[in-house]
């Protein structure tokens, strides 16, 4: 079992910056991609970036490619999302999720999910 713990949301005013932690824990998380999701109200889980454990390959959605960018501290056990020049329409509720997958844009590969972090932009 992996249990993973998002922490940094809030409300940051558009322009401004905020930095998610994914805290991983529970059996060897090495052989897993993280991935980052993002639901805004009545809307679909989309795929925001992700970033495979081992060589840290990364990838990212074109609504936030330039903006955001995904890393892991493998000692820690973290993966975070640095979010630059937030946009009102970044607003949603943030999620970090784990797979064993090479499918990682789609939320449906993913086995394990954590609970969510608000991240607000205000206008």
């Amino acid at each position: 079992q992996v249990q993973l713990v998002e922490s940094g949301g809030g409300l940051v005013q558009a322009g401004g910056s905020l930095r998610l932690s994914c805290a991983a824990s529970g059996r060897a998380f090495s052989s897993y991609a993280v991935g980052w999701f993002r639901q805004a109200p009545g809307k679909e889980r989309e795929f925001v970036a992700a970033t495979t454990w081992s060589i840290g390959q990364t990838y990212y959605s074109v609504a936030v490619k330039g903006r955001f960018t995904i890393s892991r501290d493998n000692a820690k056990n973290t993966v975070y999302l640095q979010m630059n020049s937030l946009k009102p329409e970044d607003t949603a509720v943030y999620y970090c999720a784990g797979t064993s997958s090479g499918f990682i844009r789609a939320p449906d590969e993913y086995s394990y999910w954590g609970q969510g972090t608000q991240v607000t932009v205000s206008s």
